[in-house]
């Protein structure tokens, strides 16, 4: 009878992935139901995009593309908000636009919820141009008028009728562009506007791209980089406005140490069970 007991060991190898996962899943909440927030160390990367933005006056007008759709939200939106206070803290007025259709949606949604936080009036503090196809095309001819693809807002109303909009037509109006990426957009940023234009650029970047596009960063071809969501929580910090970037990265750690605990328990099991089998 002895012989058919479990040891601890044999019960550890014996648990199922779902227990695994429910467990996961009960680290991952807890921090962000409780809204445990993570200190992070600030980059120069994340820094410089800060500091490029904070340099801008209440004149100025600054683009923000939205080139992600919602299978990037949880690293790029914190991102786009946290940028989007700053630049209404700053009165510094937005034009929102998306190269994505998913994106127009999740842009649209995260502008407007910064928007009523800071009283911001639609078409005098900001506007969304909506979404249109042809991204490089459209980059390009933006230089000469953004009327030329972009004559109404994404409600269909003429962007003459807005005040903001009355005296911006091109890139020589537009103090810097802010592009959100999950895929190669913010290359032809760099390549078709901040060349050809001498247009700045900052981009916000998913953490698998952060590695890829910190060579145009050197180059000094854009002037900030916030990558993935470690990158909006070092922004958050920043402004001092914390949000789901800090909380997320709480969750993520506390996941991160939840595997690693996983997999040194399950290894030492596997190593006991094989000594006792006499195999060891």
């Amino acid at each position: 009878m002895n012989g058919n007991k479990k040891n601890f060991w044999d019960l550890i190898n014996s648990i199922s992935r779902e227990i695994i996962y429910t467990i996961l899943g009960i680290v991952v909440i807890i921090p962000l139901l409780i809204g445990i927030k993570e200190e992070v160390q600030i980059s120069p990367a994340v820094e410089a995009a800060y500091k490029t933005i904070e340099s801008l006056d209440s004149t100025d007008v600054v683009i923000v593309s939205i080139d992600y759709d919602p299978s990037s939200m949880p690293e790029l939106q914190p991102m786009l908000k946290a940028i989007l206070r700053h630049t209404f803290e700053n009165n510094i007025k937005v034009i929102m636009m998306a190269f994505l259709p998913l994106g127009l949606p999740v842009g649209t949604e995260g502008l407007e919820e910064v928007a009523r936080e800071y009283e911001k009036v639609y078409g005098e503090d900001y506007i969304n141009l909506g979404y249109r196809p042809g991204d490089r095309a459209v980059m390009i001819d933006m230089g000469k008028e953004i009327r030329n693809f972009f004559r109404t807002d994404v409600n269909d109303i003429p962007l003459d009728s807005y005040p903001m909009m009355r005296d911006i037509h091109n890139y020589n109006d537009i103090a810097l562009i802010i592009g959100l990426e999950h895929g190669r957009v913010g290359e032809f940023w760099i390549q078709y506007v901040g060349s050809r234009y001498n247009q700045r650029i900052v981009l916000g970047v998913t953490g698998v791209m952060a590695a890829e596009t910190y060579p145009y960063l050197q180059s000094g071809q854009i002037e900030g980089l916030i990558g993935g969501l470690k990158g909006a929580a070092e922004y958050e910090t920043l402004i001092k406005k914390p949000g789901f970037g800090l909380t997320g990265m709480a969750a993520q750690s506390w996941a991160h140490i939840a595997i690693v605990m996983f997999i040194i328990i399950g290894n030492i099991g596997y190593f006991m069970t094989r000594r006792k089998q006499g195999r060891l």
